[in-house]
């Protein structure tokens, strides 16, 4: 007989349940989720529809499936199952990374004696500034080849902050630095970091960085034309490479710089653009450099729709709007431009999906998952439909990082990342009820737990390039 998710069955499994609550996972197996509204996001919604999850993967979805008999069911009566939420920015899972041993950062055999170090909290990959810079062959503020996916640490609390909101995945990325490394697509649960992942390499994160040196490139202009020659190198670089493979013999070997390796194996690039003109100027930069862009930031990108739809260009939309300082004082009046992109801000959600820019959120910082789904129901308010709003922070999301195939949505094979809620999942008053994480099902705590300092960003470190 199938089984029926009640106080019938929780005997047996009173060791798992023990545990505080969101802690550990229901292990991994057949679970059925009956009669309740599906919301796929890649269709229509399905009322009275069940979802089927067998050993992490969802095995099948619609309306009125029979459940097999080795399932346990959950009876979803009055709640809606999501697909699970994704933060498209995000350092969750690396905020517990240990002091690493300094290394040398230099391209060309260590040459320049940049010392990388990596900041336990939060997580940061600082090259700190040189003595002397003899120019970009030293290659400073450079780490285009670390990987987040190996920075991970399971035990990390914004894990579980984050998942008891519903979000069950983030492209999280290493930062501090002009080329900080590369970000991965994980899961925000595992026994083990290499549990996690999904995929490893989904992008190199490029800041504007200028503060921290005493020569080049310590300005915006040193910054860009640092960035420009870079990708000038990797370009020569892959070229002498592919010349040395088809004609070996007689040819000096080019040396292997896994800085420009780290460069060319980035599959798309995410490039500062809080305000309009840096939008209009990462715009032209990635056409010129050739790179699969994805502009960060977003703020006054309303501004540049009808630019951003013809080149194809994807926004990842901070979620902390601009605000005026804690400590600002009140008689001094702010700019006008100022102004006009805190009250504007909020609407860049709705005017980007009528123009038909693809866009997803992430977090930048902000401290709870209710903090989140706060600032999303700004932008509804604002303009943006509901539907679309659910849509950035899932399937769109999954589509510009591409991993689509494995999540985003509810729909036969893809891992089984769900949240079930008991309404509406923007409206204040809804409760998360379960959330489904490859599979294992977990169930937060009734009262939200308090926020650790830093969760989720690193305090709006991530807007556009210095001014």
């Amino acid at each position: 007989m199938t089984k029926r998710f009640s106080a019938l069955w929780l005997a047996p499994v009173a060791l798992v349940c023990a545990a505080p609550p969101g802690l550990l996972a229901q292990a991994k197996g057949t679970w059925v989720l009956q009669d309740a509204r599906v919301v796929p996001v890649s269709g229509p919604a399905i009322e009275h529809g069940t979802v089927i999850v067998r050993d992490g993967l969802i095995e099948a979805v619609g309306a009125n499936l029979p459940a097999p008999k080795d399932g346990w069911v959950i009876d979803c009566k009055g709640l809606t199952v999501y697909p699970g939420l994704i933060d498209g920015l995000s350092n969750w899972g690396l905020a517990n990374t240990p002091p690493a041993a300094a290394a040398a950062a230099g391209g060309r055999g260590g040459r320049g004696g940049v010392a990388v170090v990596a900041t336990p909290a939060p997580t940061q990959v600082v090259v700190q500034a040189q003595t002397v810079s003899r120019g970009p062959e030293d290659r400073p503020s450079n780490v285009s080849w670390i990987k987040a996916a190996d920075q991970l640490f399971p035990n990390d609390r914004a894990l579980e902050t984050a998942r008891n909101g519903g979000f069950t995945s983030a492209v999280t990325f290493p930062t501090g630095n002009i080329f900080s490394g590369q970000g991965s697509v994980i899961n925000l649960a595992g026994e083990k970091a290499g549990d996690m992942v999904i995929a490893d390499a989904v992008g190199q994160h490029l800041s504007m960085r200028t503060a921290g040196f005493r020569s080049y490139p310590g300005s915006l202009m040193g910054t860009i034309a640092y960035i420009r020659q870079i990708y000038l190198d990797a370009e020569t670089y892959k070229l002498a490479k592919s010349i040395y493979e088809k004609h070996p013999q007689g040819l000096q070997r080019p040396s292997y710089d896994r800085t420009l390796e780290g460069v060319l194996a980035s599959p798309r690039v995410l490039l500062p653009a809080t305000r309009n003109v840096e939008v209009e100027r990462m715009l032209a930069f990635a056409k010129e450099l050739k790179v699969n862009a994805v502009l960060y930031g977003g703020h006054e990108a309303w501004k540049s729709v009808d630019a951003l739809k013809q080149s194809g260009t994807s926004v990842l939309l901070s979620l902390r709007y601009p605000e005026a300082a804690a400590d600002a004082d009140p008689a001094q009046e702010d700019a006008e431009r100022v102004l006009m992109l805190r009250d504007k801000a909020p609407t860049t959600a709705g005017v980007l999906a009528k123009g038909g820019v693809k866009f997803a959120f992430y977090s930048d910082g902000l401290a709870t998952p209710r903090e989140l789904m706060r600032a999303v129901k700004k932008a509804i308010d604002a303009g943006l439909e509901s539907t679309a709003a659910l849509r950035a922070l899932t399937l769109s999301t999954a589509e510009i990082f591409g991993v689509s195939d494995r999540i985003g949505s509810i729909e036969k094979g893809k891992i089984a990342n769900l949240v079930i809620a008991d309404g509406d999942l923007f409206a204040t008053s809804t409760k998360v009820k379960y959330v489904f994480v490859d599979g294992g099902k977990y169930e937060p705590p009734v009262e939200e737990p308090a926020a650790r300092p830093g969760f989720g960003g690193r305090g709006g470190g991530r807007g556009g390039p210095a001014k």
